[in-house]
């Protein structure tokens, strides 16, 4: 349960718990990493493979030598990882666009696999990251959600390494995004401006598109049914368009109905992805993609429920309480156009060009609700309403070249390439005030009977053009065999035009990454890199604030075992920011209704993350994550307080040997104590807690045919009651819910 009021009593045991956690967490670490027997009794007392596991292509051990050098430097290992069966994938090419194995990227790197998404029920990108390691959610209300890492806010999202910047103040359904039509999805923790060029020091999330790939007619359809009348439908299906298979296609559909936790919720979403794939030559392959996506909210809420009443008591609404009316909605659209064109050379080099349009819009009608109410009448609060429209357009082209060269009788890696992206943000509103008197009495009966505001005129508020041009280099030199090196540097040409000003700004990012194998399955390593992000906030009298600047330093060690199957991470690291914006409290810009920051100087996050991911058996799949860090400005205020420093996130699925046909599995994410400063109704400063709370999710899965399976997915299963933003308002997080889905694949 979440706790109010100012510091006291427990809070002296803070630092007790810290370092026991802290030690926990290192000390766990090193023992997964350095004594792999641990894990390699494990596998030699498994099971035989389960019946289902699919034949993956062995990744060669990282051991020193000079066949292990050609191997990595030269990769053409599938990446795919959608027909295997495990959380983990051999290869990657996150963080850097090079075809690594995850112990070769001097990073920390989440990978979450489909296999995973589909045992954890994770339907939306939200859902992934939700449960991905270091990342924490802020939902600060029924449509918006935003996510951190290292303290930091995630502002660098790619579509098959193709960037795109999301905002924090409009909502265009980017965490809303359906998984079906994904792969897997990439985390990169820390700075990772060599790919993305400005962004924050956060990490990139990276979606990898499902491919075109069968020469076989093939296909999964499902349905499924949970709380609050949710009702889900997909079909993948793909297949060869020609006899003899070099022209392939695939189609994923879905169409999904369901009613709310809130009261009058109600969302549907339509989803429809297509891909083609041709082989035109033997070494040269093109895709041509499509993807739609529409999602219609009636009933939603913008912010939540007062947090007290207005003689300063905490509130206590039923979690089912809504702040919309009948006249609220919010409808989203996305539109995605994509190709790609890939040829191998002989020589073992590549040339790819990525290019893609995207256009998203949305258009909303919501009701905020003001002030404080009257703890016996429920009287006293104002509405504001406001409609919005918006348009987000991008067009983007990437093109590269990667391949080995040899020097000094050793073979290493180049990648080279140049980018180019150009994005458009429009939005308008209309206000419409609503009075105490319209409002009336305001608690957990509250039926939302509130006449539509009279609006005023549409005005623009936002009207942005930011291009970006880019040219980046970067090389893995083989120094040794046990040992490599990637050097690497992004030139970018930044510039935003429009309302919120001219801004232009050419930065130098390089990048820098060690890697030295200790042994057979222990690699130790180090990076830096720089960033920057050219910041469109303003503070409360509208002016905008200054780039953010920063360095970032990361070291750590990691593990693999079972050719590739299971992976390990630590790592520590520290970012140095200056310029950070803030939330500035309850403020806003010139009395609008815009957020406003200021510029926190002196920023500095430090901490260690540990993660282990992949099989550690044949029947028995495992994530876990653990991430401690702490984020000051110079001054010594905690950053983004509102953000659990310390998360433990963990999930396991196990097949039976004697019963292969069920699995079952489950898992348990937990997050430390977090806080917010708020003006109460005495206009005074006070201090709100989130305690800190587990969550915990169970899974089972029985294969009825070799074709048919059942699963049921139960989440937050002890119905905890938590908060998923705590402020002057506050937003409750999912109660108890569950779903059971029913598969047929052909």
């Amino acid at each position: 349960m979440s706790s109010f009021g100012r510091e006291k009593g427990p809070q002296s045991r803070a630092p007790e718990n810290k370092t026991r956690v802290n030690f926990s967490l290192s000390a766990l670490a090193m023992l997964v990493l350095v004594n792999p027997a641990l894990v390699q009794a494990a596998d030699s007392n498994s099971a035989a493979p389960a019946a289902n596991a699919a034949a993956t292509p062995a990744k060669t051990s990282s051991a020193p030598s000079s066949t292990q050098q050609d191997m990595v430097v030269g990769a053409t290992v599938d990446d795919s990882a959608e027909e295997q069966q495990d959380y983990s994938v051999k290869t990657t090419t996150a963080g850097t666009k090079m075809l690594l194995t995850p112990r070769d990227v001097p990073q920390s790197l989440s990978v979450v696999t489909k296999q995973r998404m589909q045992d954890q029920n994770l339907q939306s990108v939200g859902d992934v990251l939700n449960n991905t390691t270091g990342i924490s959610t802020e939902v600060i209300d029924s449509e918006r959600a935003s996510y951190f890492s290292r303290g930091f806010m995630i502002s660098s999202y790619t579509y098959d390494d193709i960037p795109s910047s999301v905002s924090d103040t409009w909502n265009f359904g980017d965490a809303a995004e359906d998984t079906a039509i994904y792969d897997r999805i990439e985390v990169v923790r820390g700075a990772t401006g060599l790919m993305t060029g400005a962004g924050n020091p956060a990490a990139s999330v990276n979606m990898v598109r499902k491919q075109a790939d069968s020469r076989e007619f093939t296909g999964n359809v499902s349905a499924s049914y949970g709380s609050w009348n949710k009702q889900r439908y997909v079909a993948d299906v793909s297949g060869p368009l020609n006899e003899a298979g070099t022209v392939r296609g695939r189609v994923v559909a879905g169409y999904q109905d369901q009613d709310g936790q809130l009261d009058r919720y109600h969302k549907t979403k339509k989803f429809l992805y297509g891909v083609v794939d041709a082989d035109l030559t033997e070494n040269t392959t093109l895709s041509l993609g499509y993807d739609y996506q529409q999602t219609n909210t009636s009933d939603p809420t913008w912010g939540g429920l007062p947090t007290w009443y207005s003689n300063g008591v905490k509130t206590h609404y039923t979690r089912n309480t809504s702040t919309s009316t009948d006249w609220t909605h919010y409808d989203i659209n996305s539109r995605k156009v994509f190709a790609n064109i890939r040829h191998d050379f002989d020589n073992g080099w590549s040339f790819r060009v990525n290019g893609t349009h995207a256009e998203e819009t949305f258009n909303d009608a919501l009701l905020y609700i003001e002030g404080f109410p009257d703890a016996t009448t429920g009287e006293g609060t104002t509405g504001f309403g406001s409609k919005d429209r918006g348009t987000r357009k991008l067009e983007s082209v990437d093109a590269y070249a990667s391949g080995p060269f040899d020097l000094f009788g050793r073979q290493h890696e180049l990648i080279t390439g140049v980018s180019y992206s150009r994005q458009r943000n429009t939005t308008y509103s209309a206000d419409g005030p609503i009075d105490s008197e319209q409002m009336g009495s305001f608690g957990s009966n509250w039926d939302g009977n509130v006449a539509e505001p009279e609006w005023g005129d549409w005005y623009q508020n936002l009207d942005d053009t930011v291009r970006q041009k880019a040219g980046y280099i970067a090389a893995r030199f083989s120094l040794a065999d046990p040992l490599s090196l990637i050097l690497g540097s992004r030139y970018t040409q930044w510039s935003t035009i429009g309302s919120s000003g001219d801004v232009h700004k050419n930065n130098l990012t390089p990048y820098a990454g060690l890697v030295y194998d200790i042994n057979d399955s222990l690699s130790a390593y180090a990076s830096y890199t720089s960033i920057f992000q050219p910041q469109t906030y303003r503070d409360r009298n509208g002016t905008y604030l200054s780039p953010v600047t920063g360095k970032n330093y990361e070291t750590g060690l990691k593990s693999d075992w079972m050719n590739g199957r299971l992976t390990a991470t630590f790592a520590i690291f520290r970012i140095e920011q200056e310029n950070v914006g803030q939330a500035d409290g309850s403020n806003f810009v010139n009395d609008s209704s815009e957020q406003a920051y200021y510029a926190a100087q002196g920023t500095v996050s430090r901490g260690a993350e540990f993660e282990i991911n992949g099989a550690v058996t044949d029947n028995l799949q495992l994530t876990f994550g653990a991430t401690r860090y702490v984020a000051r400005d110079d001054t010594g205020a905690r950053l983004n307080s509102n953000m659990p420093q310390t998360q433990l996130k963990l999930f396991s699925r196990y097949q039976l040997p004697m019963l292969p046909d069920l699995t079952i599995g489950g898992g348990v994410n937990w997050q430390n104590k977090t806080f917010q400063d708020a003006t109460g109704p005495d206009g005074e400063t006070t201090r709100v807690y989130q305690s800190s709370y587990p969550l915990v999710d169970l899974f089972a899965r029985y294969q009825l045919t070799k074709q048919l399976a059942v699963q049921a997915n139960v989440n937050n299963v002890f119905d905890r009651t938590y908060y998923s933003w705590l402020s002057d308002y506050a937003v409750y997080g999912d109660e108890r819910n569950y779903s059971v889905n029913l598969s047929y694949a052909f």
